[in-house]
């Protein structure tokens, strides 16, 4: 598939800044948050500037934007549209508990709206994840880890993003630290569990399936269906090559993975929490990049069996 900058930015923002806004509200629900209110509000400012410029960004792939409220009709067979609805939905609880970090308001029913936020959160990654992981059509994206992955990756990112938020307002306490090398962890463990997936999947559609010639034995064109590039060719056709594939898993293995769990080694180790922290955290931001453009350019529409692909 075409990579699409506007959903390669759309995911890895909202990632970030989900997965910032679950750690804050979990950590505000269980009072582990020792930064003061400007943590929270820090925090919480920052969490949800991510996922509005990410969601803004991600009309900018529809080719008619201002019909994109029409989307949140469909919720009932669309992830499309529960996404939307779950991304508004978390603006409510999200918003009033940024209102009572403003106000200074911290109580027990606070605490009820940070979980939810947290929750909403997960639901919206979770939405965002099975927008891809329900499309039969690309056998790389209808994988049952696909929105495991999704919502690991933003767990990741924004422990890494809330641990340097912690140590710039305050000592990083170590159930902090240990929640991020957990998160970025289990993200690594389920990354390079999906790429052994997508390489052991030989795909369950053949050309001579899709033509429905089978009974008369093997089948190969003898013309391309079309004499210049159409836009199933040019959004379905893109074809990374599997050295560069390769390469490109090692970089984001070892900058959105290896080089983070490092950096906060070190910096748990050192006491210079926030310079390794903020390293941690540019690495991963590079990492993810190259994770979510990976995601798109590996993946094959089935469409193409019709212009030589022979298994999809």
């Amino acid at each position: 598939m075409h990579p699409a900058y506007s959903v390669i930015v759309f995911t890895t923002l909202t990632g970030a800044g989900y997965g910032l806004l679950f750690w804050t509200g979990l950590a505000h629900a269980l009072g582990l948050a020792t930064g003061g209110r400007w943590l929270d509000i820090t925090a919480l400012t920052l969490a949800l500037g991510l996922v509005t410029v990410g969601l803004l960004a991600s009309t900018l792939h529809l080719g008619r934007p201002e019909r994109a409220v029409r989307a949140f009709s469909q919720w009932r067979s669309s992830w499309l549209s529960r996404e939307g609805v779950a991304a508004v939905a978390t603006y409510a609880p999200a918003g009033l508990l940024w209102l009572a970090a403003v106000l200074g308001i911290d109580g027990p029913w606070t605490r009820i709206v940070a979980i939810l936020a947290a929750a909403g959160a997960v639901a919206t990654v979770y939405c965002t994840g099975m927008i891809y992981g329900s499309l039969r059509t690309i056998r790389q994206w209808h994988q049952p880890l696909v929105p495991f992955v999704y919502l690991a990756l933003a767990a990741a990112t924004g422990a890494l993003l809330a641990v340097l938020l912690f140590s710039l307002f305050g000592e990083p306490s170590s159930v902090a630290l240990a929640a991020t090398i957990a998160a970025v962890g289990l993200a690594a463990f389920l990354k390079f569990a999906y790429w052994r997936a997508i390489d052991a999947d030989r795909g369950a559609y053949t050309v001579e399936m899709a033509t429905g010639l089978g009974h008369i034995g093997r089948v190969r064109p003898l013309d391309p269906p079309h004499t210049r590039p159409n836009y199933v060719m040019r959004e379905m056709g893109y074809a990374v090559g599997r050295k560069h594939a390769a390469r490109l898993r090692r970089l984001a293995g070892v900058t959105l993975f290896a080089l983070p769990l490092v950096l906060v080694l070190f910096g748990a180790a050192s006491g210079l929490a926030a310079p390794f922290l903020a390293l941690a955290f540019l690495s991963a931001a590079l990492g993810v990049l190259v994770e979510r453009w990976l995601f798109f350019a590996e993946a094959v529409h089935v469409a193409m069996l019709y212009y030589g692909l022979e298994r999809a």
